[in-house]
């Protein structure tokens, strides 16, 4: 039971259902795919369920982010009606970066996995006993 007194069989999202710092290759996962505009980009994000009402101030904080560490660029989109946006695409330390975390999820899926494995042993055993 959390804090707010939601149990866990409740699937409980007090603490955010992203991993702490996700939405960063989400960002550029998405961003590999096709360039976007930030708006455009939490929508995709808020369709599949990878972003739930995200603040937009944080998502441009955190492009302007990658864009100083240069695994994005941007810039000024002027052909459609409406006031200029600012496109985002993926540059190629971009990719690399998101293969890093691709080769840390699958570090850490193997970790939780062995927990799990562990965690069920263990109490699959003391309740049949």
């Amino acid at each position: 039971m959390c804090k707010s007194g939601h149990k866990s069989s409740e699937g409980c999202q007090c603490h955010g259902g992203m991993l702490r710092g996700f939405i960063q290759p989400r960002l550029l996962f998405q961003l590999a795919k096709q360039s976007s505009h930030g708006y455009e980009l939490m929508d995709t994000l808020n369709q599949t369920g990878d972003l739930t009402s995200a603040d937009p101030g944080n998502v441009y904080r955190i492009l302007r982010g990658l864009e100083d560490e240069a695994l994005v660029r941007s810039s000024w989109d002027t052909s459609g009606a409406g006031p200029a946006r600012r496109v985002y695409e993926i540059t190629e330390d971009g990719i690399e970066y998101l293969d890093a975390w691709v080769i840390n999820l699958r570090e850490t899926r193997q970790k939780l996995d062995d927990f799990l494995a562990d965690y069920e042993n263990l109490f699959s055993t003391k309740r049949s006993s």
